[in-house]
């Protein structure tokens, strides 16, 4: 089991997003995602994003909101939970990162990149509530099955 931490950087109505295609092996690979990566021994969820967060992206969060744990059951990439994050205020300036490609996209322009369809999910959960929220989402190979939203499931399909 994985354990996660993502995080949306705001600014000027976009999100700061990665594009993997830096890495070798990467269940990510192709996709636009937000930037995270995996706990290191003793972390918290807000040390693991701050860590991630600057290590990806070379900008220091100075304003962040835990805005929910997602739940990813999938029966090619295991179990994964995430600890998601939105931010409005930073430090720094973005550096190159290792893993693949950042840019500033605008939030109405999403849903044209190629990206997990779990995600968009996530997405749009966090521009219609303010509330932390519990989601899972259960995939079979690379397709979205189900989501489940605080034990209660979603018409996603």
């Amino acid at each position: 089991m994985k354990i996660s931490s993502l995080c949306y950087i705001e600014n000027a109505g976009k999100y700061l997003m990665l594009y993997r295609n830096a890495k070798k092996n990467d269940e990510n690979a192709g996709k636009w995602i937000g930037i995270g990566g995996k706990f290191e021994d003793g972390e918290s969820p807000e040390d693991c994003v701050c860590r991630e967060v600057l290590e990806e992206t070379g900008l220091t969060l100075v304003s962040y909101d835990y805005r929910g744990i997602v739940t990813f059951v999938s029966d090619k990439y295991g179990t994964e939970y995430m600890h998601l994050f939105t931010a409005d205020k930073f430090d720094g300036e973005i550096s190159t990162c290792s893993e693949g490609r950042l840019e500033w996209i605008d939030k109405n322009k999403l849903d044209n990149l190629p990206m997990w369809e779990g995600d968009r999910v996530f997405l749009d959960l966090l521009g219609s509530q303010n509330k932390f929220f519990s989601l899972k989402l259960c995939y079979e190979g690379d397709s979205l099955i189900s989501a489940v939203l605080d034990g209660k499931k979603l018409d996603i399909l």
